[in-house]
Order: structure tokens, then C-alpha cells, then sequence
């Protein structure tokens, strides 16, 4: 998910009791929630932009024997704010009638206020601000997607040198959160600037100023905002903005490994063209590699590839075959891309959430040790 691998990150493992000492209404549908740890020893530091996992009880909703749905949340608030955490939460009502509200965020909305308790696990996640880098910065975000850009405008508002663009794109100013907290921070010193682009802005957003562009954020409107330079971007928003902006930077020449994103869905999305010419080359029969070499057999699709380790992980690995196994999270937190591991091992390189049964591998978070057998 993030072009910024080389980096440690913090992974704490372990759910434990979160207390929600405030709840804010931030816009239309977003609510912050403010929680501390029942036990103050549970304090886990973050980067900014990592996110908790939460564990939202919800049975006879889809949530199997468990009872419960794990759901991730970015953290929104400072790095510097020791002993408490906030994530900021869109309401997900259903987009059409006869389906379902979204489980966890009307949960969280609807039944959880001050004096709650909830549980939750991590921080996890690598999609965090890259401190070391002396690059000028680039917050991109769509709708709710600006959460984790907020923490990491905290933790930039603290480095006077470091210059750091914040584009938010949003539908108007009735949904569009943490305003106000944005231009304190950009109050703080010179080098901080925000532009936000509004789809359809209300008469009132026109009448106030609220917004700097109309419609969508369009390769115009980000040759005005940037000088030439060499950018550290970051990206996190819904599917379609996600997909236009890596396609719109890549198009202005931006590399790749200049691009963090925070996205929980295969790379391929975001280069469809990469995609089509994986699939393009998948084999629909069994190739014998030559050597020894590792290599991947999918024994269901009759499918064997030899592992050059370019990968990211098996999941990423299939999808490059021109596999679609099902998938979630990516992160080996909610156990979809489960599968079964006929022969061979695997290395985790974020260990899964939940402990795993005899003969069964998280094909998101693991890559091979040598040749295996999935039954994929």
C-alpha cells in the first residue's frame, strides 16, 4: 500500500479496553471519538498515519461465529497527543434501499458516546510520514480519506523547515471536517498552505469563501498550487479519487516511489494498465521452471509461476497471474484472503491477526520460503 517501504513502522499486537473520554460532531456525517486506555500501561505510540483495528460487536450481521466485525481506523489526532488517540468517522448509510447500513460506523455513531468502552488493536499500518525526508510535501485526500493527512500535518506543523501542501477534495463545506483545526495548524509557521476543492459547494460555501476550486481536482489546479520540485505525495481517499489521482501524478511525471498511498485494495487498481498486461500474460496452464527456483503452484486455477520476489505479498503475486482471490483488508487483519497452504512455507512479514489453523496462510501479509502449493 505505501511506495515508502524502507522505513520501520510500530505494530503492537493485543486488543485491549479504550474508554471514549469525548465524542465531536466534526461535520454532516463525520464524529470524532476521542478514547484513552482503561489501562494507561496500553499506551501504544503512533506515526502519523497509522490506524487502529477495532472490533465491532455485531451479531446476525454478517459477522460468522465471531460475533463481531473488525473494522480499521486512521488516527486523526497529533502524535504528540500521549495517552489518547481520536479517529474521525464517517456515518456509511446504505447507498441504495434494501441494503445494509454500514455496520461499524452507524455502530459507532448511533450507540457508543462518552463512558464507552471499546476494544481495539495496533496502531499497525506503513502508510506513515517519512520523517527522515527533507522533500517538500504533498497531502492529498478525498472526503473522509483526510484523516490520517491531518495527523501528518500535525507532525509536519513541528518541522519548520519542511515545506507542506494540504489538497482536500469533498463535496462542500456541510461535509467537509477539522476545517478549523487545519488553519490553526497553518497559522503556526510559514511553509503551510491547504487548497480545497469542493464538487458541488452550497450558496453559503460561495458566499463565505470556503473553497478554492470547484469540481474535481484537475492537473491545472495542481501546476498552479506546486513549483517545480521533487514532491514526498501522499495520497488517501475512496476508490474513484485515489484512482484519478495516481493516474493524474503519474501523467505529470511523478515516480512512483514518490507516491504513499493508503489504500486498501490491489495496486492494480490504481494502474489498470499494468493490469490488463498481467492478466494478459497469465498462463491458463501449468509452466515448468527451469532450475531450482522457487516457484508458486495455484493447484485449483493449474496455474505454476516461478516467484521472482517482486511481489509485494502472495495476494499481490496471484494478482499479477491474473488471479482474483477475495480479499479485504491487506494487512492480515480481517482473515478474507484465508487460503489453504497444500505444501511449502511462508514468512509473514506483518503477522496476522488472528492465530491461524494447521495448513492455512494469509496470502496478504506473507510471501514464500521457497516453492508452495496453494489451493487457490
Amino acid at each position: 500500500m505505501n511506495a515508502f517501504t524502507a522505513r520501520d513502522t510500530i505494530a503492537s499486537s493485543g486488543f485491549r479496553d479504550l474508554k471514549v473520554v469525548a465524542k465531536v460532531k466534526e461535520s454532516a456525517v463525520i464524529t470524532s471519538f476521542h478514547i484513552e486506555p482503561v489501562n494507561p500501561r496500553d499506551w501504544r505510540a503512533f506515526e502519523p498515519g497509522q490506524f487502529l483495528v477495532f472490533r465491532i460487536p455485531a451479531p446476525g450481521s454478517g459477522a460468522g461465529e465471531r460475533g463481531y466485525v473488525l473494522r480499521n481506523y486512521s488516527v486523526s489526532c497529533s502524535p504528540a497527543s500521549e495517552g489518547r488517540y481520536r479517529i474521525s468517522v464517517k456515518r456509511e448509510v446504505a447507498p441504495a434501499p434494501g441494503l445494509r447500513d454500514g455496520i461499524s460506523s452507524c455502530f459507532l455513531h448511533d450507540r457508543i458516546d462518552v463512558g464507552d468502552v471499546l476494544q481495539a488493536e495496533g496502531p499497525r499500518g506503513d502508510f506513515v510520514l517519512d520523517k527522515a525526508s527533507s522533500r517538500p510535501v504533498v497531502l492529498l485526500s478525498g472526503g473522509v480519506g483526510l484523516t490520517p493527512m491531518v495527523s501528518m500535518l500535525h507532525a509536519l506543523a513541528a518541522m519548520p523547515d519542511r515545506r507542506a501542501v494540504f489538497v482536500h477534495a469533498c463535496e462542500n463545506g456541510d461535509v467537509h471536517a477539522l476545517r478549523d483545526e487545519v488553519a490553526g495548524l497553518l497559522a503556526t509557521r510559514p511553509g503551510l498552505s491547504a487548497h480545497y476543492c469542493y464538487r458541488s459547494p452550497s450558496e453559503r460555501d460561495r458566499a463565505d469563501g470556503h473553497f478554492h476550486s470547484e469540481g474535481m481536482i484537475s492537473k491545472d489546479v495542481l501546476q498552479r498550487l506546486l513549483p517545480i520540485d521533487d514532491y514526498d505525495f501522499y495520497l488517501c481517499g475512496p476508490p474513484p479519487f485515489m484512482q484519478a489521482i495516481y493516474a493524474l501524478l503519474r501523467k505529470l511525471g511523478v515516480p512512483k516511489h514518490r507516491i504513499a498511498y493508503e489504500f486498501f485494495g490491489p495496486a492494480t487498481v490504481l494502474e489498470p494498465d499494468a493490469a490488463r498486461a498481467s492478466a494478459a500474460l497469465a498462463q491458463p496452464a501449468r509452466i515448468k521452471p527451469a532450475g531450482e527456483v522457487a516457484t508458486v503452484e495455484f493447484r485449483k486455477s493449474g496455474l505454476t509461476a516461478v516467484w521472482d520476489g517482486k511481489a509485494a505479498s502472495l495476494l499481490d503475486f496471484a494478482e499479477d497471474q491474473g488471479l482474483a482471490p477475495e480479499f479485504s483488508c491487506r494487512s492480515g487483519i480481517c482473515g478474507t484472503c484465508k487460503s489453504r497452504l497444500v505444501s511449502g512455507e511462508v514468512a509473514y512479514f506483518e503477522e496476522p491477526l488472528d492465530e491461524l489453523g494447521a495448513g492455512e496462510v494469509l496470502l496478504c501479509c506473507s510471501r514464500p520460503s521457497g516453492s508452495v502449493v496453494l489451493d487457490i
